[in-house]
């Protein structure tokens, strides 16, 4: 192996890394996690945010879609902030401790 394709390798990485580092924020899809052949619905984390917007909920955070198709999220409401699921069809749930 020469020293160009080692070179070539280790920037390759230190791309792939930083990458990473400037989304920490980004909201992570559950299909990388869930098992071959799962169905997962094609709700979107802006349909997350606008079904809790308009229940009423406020500074809404949507953290992830689980492989049950059903959104977490962090939200306020009445001046008291907790996680919360949406269901597929939309009823919103607080989660358990």
């Amino acid at each position: 192996m020469s020293m160009k394709h080692v070179l070539a390798g280790a920037m390759a990485l230190s791309l792939v890394g930083a990458g990473a580092a400037l989304a920490p924020n980004a909201i992570h899809p559950a299909y990388a996690a869930c098992d071959p052949g799962t169905y997962l619905d094609k709700t979107t984390a802006d349909w997350a945010k606008r079904t809790m917007m308009h229940a009423g909920f406020t500074d809404v955070k949507v953290d992830q879609k689980g492989c049950d198709n059903v959104w977490h999220v962090i939200a306020s409401k009445d001046g008291n902030r907790g996680r919360y699921a949406i269901q597929p069809g939309g009823k919103i749930l607080p989660e358990g401790n």
